[in-house]
């Protein structure tokens, strides 16, 4: 396993990053996963075992059933790793219990924590933006949970790019913790995040977690252009993220090509993205994705010709430093920009909300 440093932090995270979503399978997350206890056992410490030290969950996953059976399976392993998990979706149907403000950020980490079973979160993330409540506020709740040890670091997930460098630049003016790193989707399927989120992360120093690397499951190959699938993929049942499919199937044409030159896994030499990630079948594919991370410098390798990959894409030269490494020459491990996350989605959630609330549940 290769690890990569998480944005200007002196933290290793693993290449490869064990997303729980699959955990539980409650209420509309049945059709995303339906793991059990010792399912989830046996992929997190198959997980360990290769090396991943980086685990992500959120609150609203099964309604925190992925958060017990996370910390459940990592036992006395917990203080290995990095864990990171997010606030703001509905996690109650009273008018407070979603957001992010100080009352529901403060609520609900101290819910994590005790779901997760430890006295700190490594990576808080905030699951998207709150129309509500002043980022200042959400900026100061986060501030104070860091001050007290509860959380290491923060981070963000879903926001625009504006609204990102408008936190940074609050943080900044007014001594409050920053957010390290963005987790958003992006693919080889979806490249909208290089329009302006990339030269953003570039520039300030952050760290890109992406979510979905394979666009829900099409760029897998499970899926044609004649419609044929795998009856169990977990698109047929929630078709998410939304990719237009005439070009990811041209994408997945050439993707074919890159993968039959270098042995099977390999992927297009940009972006260089998480080998298959865990779904329906996740130990065969986590096991397959521990195998070709080990045997391909840099998760992706060369292809012969890349122009062909970054054609089926949209055509641009991606920029510099996505590319994740960052020239320390130390002993240390190797570190980057770009870390690998698995898909997580965090658009599903609990309850609505109120009808005079103007945010949607998540």
């Amino acid at each position: 396993m290769k690890y990569r440093r998480l944005a200007n932090t002196g933290i290793y995270v693993s290449e490869l990053c064990l997303g729980a979503m699959t955990f539980g399978g409650y209420g509309p997350f049945q059709a995303i996963g339906a793991l059990g206890q010792a399912e989830a056992d046996a992929l997190v410490h198959r997980a360990l075992d290769a090396g991943v030290n980086f685990f992500d969950t959120a609150n609203v996953y099964s309604a925190g059933q992925s958060e017990e059976m996370l910390g459940a399976a990592l036992g006395p392993r917990r203080r290995d790793v990095v864990v990171a998990t997010k606030v703001r979706g509905r996690m109650g149907d009273g008018p407070n219990e979603i957001g992010l403000s100080r009352v529901h950020i403060m609520q609900q980490c101290e819910a994590s924590l005790r779901r997760l079973g430890t006295d700190y979160i490594d990576l808080y993330q905030i699951h998207g933006p709150d129309p509500v409540t002043d980022i200042r506020e959400t900026l100061e709740a986060l501030t104070d949970l860091v001050r007290t040890g509860k959380v290491r670091y923060i981070g963000c997930s879903n926001l625009p790019a504006w609204q990102l460098m408008k936190a940074l630049g609050l943080s900044r003016q007014h001594g409050l913790a920053e957010f390290v790193s963005t987790q958003s989707y992006y693919s080889i399927a979806g490249r909208e995040l290089e329009r302006e989120m990339v030269p953003l992360v570039e520039d300030q120093g952050l760290a890109v977690l992406p979510w979905s690397p394979l666009a829900g499951g099409l760029l897998t190959g499970k899926f044609t252009r004649d419609g044929e699938t795998d009856p169990e993929a977990r698109r047929v049942s929630f078709d998410f993220p939304p990719v237009d499919r005439a070009r990811g199937f041209d994408i997945i044409d050439v993707m074919r090509e890159v993968s039959g030159a270098h042995g099977g896994l390999g992927g297009p030499g940009r972006p260089r993205l998480a080998p298959p990630p865990a779904g329906r079948h996740q130990r065969d594919h986590r096991g397959q994705a521990a195998r070709s991370a080990e045997r391909q410098p840099g998760l992706g390798g060369a292809d012969p010709d890349p122009r062909r990959a970054r054609a089926a894409g949209r055509g641009q030269r991606p920029p510099a430093g996505v590319s994740g490494v960052d020239g320390d020459s130390s002993d240390r491990p190797r570190a980057g920009h770009l870390a690998r996350l698995e898909p997580v989605h965090p658009q599903v959630t609990g309850p609505e909300a109120p009808r005079d609330d103007p945010r949607p549940p998540q």
